[in-house]
């Protein structure tokens, strides 16, 4: 039997999941939501997904993607009712992304975990995680969003990982000599559909009734 909406296996506080559930509100898609606990993955995510990690979607025709940036671009192919595909940006967006992904994300890590990290110190790291931080608030000197006036790809891809960052020690965040970007986040924080796809839901287990996100 076909399943009649994707299974999307997620988790909350996930930058990456984050990056997902954002690409599918902002297409204005429906997915069935399968919350996990990542002490506790459930079976049938490790049986399309070996790898562990979220998220992953199960497209009803069996297809399975699990790279955030896969779910968000395909989310959108769907349905883009804001033009977020737009070719103009496109490719600076995913420059942006590529270097969110392949550098800040490394001292990311670093920063919050840097007692697992003895070679620099938290403050060092942070530091180093700065330096992409600097060249969002360059971009967002003289534009609402990244790439100009409208939320791109960029905006969607970056945001929740900026916001993981802040959330390490909110008070250095908004202490630290980047006011757009800090405007920028505040703005994130309090958008509807962010508020939305932050909405919280019980850890699925098999049995449980589907849960249809957004709901």
């Amino acid at each position: 039997m076909t399943a009649l909406l994707p299974c999307l296996y997620s988790f909350r506080r996930c930058p990456y999941a984050m990056r997902a559930r954002l690409g599918i509100v902002f297409a204005e898609m429906q997915v069935e939501l399968c919350e996990i606990v990542l002490k506790n993955k459930p079976p049938q995510m490790l049986a399309i997904s070996p790898k562990g990690t979220v998220p992953v979607l199960q497209l009803t025709d069996g297809t399975v993607i699990e790279e955030s940036r896969e779910i968000l671009m395909w989310a959108l192919e769907q349905n883009d009712p804001q033009g977020l595909l737009n070719t103009e940006v496109l490719t600076q967006a995913n420059t942006l992304i590529d270097q969110n992904d392949n550098e800040f994300k490394y001292w990311l890590d670093r920063y919050k975990y840097a007692d697992r990290h003895p070679d620099m110190t938290q403050s060092e790291y942070r530091q180093k995680g700065e330096v992409f931080l600097q060249v969002l608030e360059a971009l967002l000197t003289d534009n609402p969003y990244l790439l100009g006036n409208n939320v791109t790809t960029a905006d969607i891809g970056i945001m929740p990982f900026v916001r993981q960052f802040a959330h390490v020690d909110r008070e250095v965040f908004y202490d630290l000599p980047y006011p757009n970007l800090q405007r920028w986040l505040q703005e994130w924080l309090a958008h509807p559909l962010f508020v939305q796809m932050m909405m919280k839901y019980s850890p699925w287990q098999e049995g449980d009734e589907r849960v249809t996100f957004p709901s």
